[in-house]
Parts: structure tokens; C-alpha cells; sequence
């Protein structure tokens, strides 16, 4: 009897302690959700900090690589449309091969604006990147190809 009693005294106690501490008012909630929407914007803001910090690191140097190669393409593109206008004597470029190298022309235009453009998106660094460089490598592929006859 002594040992239900005390089993019971203890349920009792072990109850009595948990509706206690699970009471909390409106306002004590209210007050936590405001603390984790205060951290939640902290975190944001340095995690956008630690972006523009990134961005600005790397940025410039890429530019100034991306800028040599875009440099590179106008100079290949000069030499590649003086070589085929030579290359038939005195008579110029046959239209589809003006027309492949007008579009090279265009598109390493289109890369420098896109380039110099980022600076005032600031959109995915990683993203931007990535689809640049492979932009980049189609270009210098074109580029390389026009030259080529591909008649076997």
C-alpha cells in the first residue's frame, strides 16, 4: 500500500512539474518567434556580406583573364577574315563564311557586355561564372572551326 501510494505521489509530482513548465504565455512566444526572426535576419545579412566580399575578391582578376581572351577572339577573328579574303585572290569572302564570322564578331560582343554588365546584376557568382567560361570555350571553338573546310 506505502509502495502505490509513493508510485503515485511521484506520478503526481512528475505531472504537476510538466504542466507548470510547459505553461507559457502568448507573449513569451511571441517574444521568442521575434528573437529567431532577428537571428534569422542577422544571418542573411552576413551571408549576403560574405557574398559581396567573395564577389569582390575574385572578380576583378576574372575580369581582367576574361577581358585578355575577349581581346584575343577580336585579334583571331581580324586575322582569320584577312586570311579567307586572301585566300581567294582578289575576290571577297564567299556570304556564309561573312555572315559565320559577322556572328563571331557579335557573340564576342555580346560575352563583353555580358562581362562588364555583371557588375550591376551581381547575380549567382558560381552561376555566372560557369556559364561564361563555357561560352567563352564554345566561342573559341567557332572560332577555330570557321577556318576549317570540312568537305571529305
Amino acid at each position: 500500500m506505502k509502495k502505490s501510494f509513493l508510485i503515485t505521489a511521484i506520478a503526481a509530482a512528475c505531472l504537476t512539474g510538466t504542466a507548470l513548465t510547459s505553461c507559457e504565455s502568448k507573449q513569451d512566444k511571441v517574444q521568442d518567434a521575434q528573437e529567431n526572426v532577428n537571428d534569422a535576419k542577422q544571418d542573411l545579412k552576413e551571408a549576403t556580406q560574405d557574398a559581396a566580399n567573395d564577389l569582390n575578391a575574385e572578380y576583378p582578376a576574372y575580369k581582367n583573364d576574361m577581358q585578355a581572351r575577349i581581346d584575343d577572339n577580336e585579334r583571331e577573328i581580324a586575322s582569320l577574315q584577312e586570311k579567307l579574303s586572301k585566300s581567294g585572290g582578289n575576290r571577297p569572302l564567299d556570304p556564309a563564311r561573312q555572315r559565320k564570322i559577322d556572328d563571331l564578331k557579335q557573340r564576342n560582343a555580346d560575352l563583353r557586355a555580358r562581362l562588364y554588365g555583371y557588375e550591376k546584376e551581381k547575380s549567382d557568382w558560381e552561376t555566372f561564372k560557369r556559364e561564361f567560361n563555357h561560352d567563352m570555350d564554345e566561342l573559341g571553338t567557332s572560332i577555330k572551326d570557321i577556318g576549317k573546310d570540312n568537305v571529305k
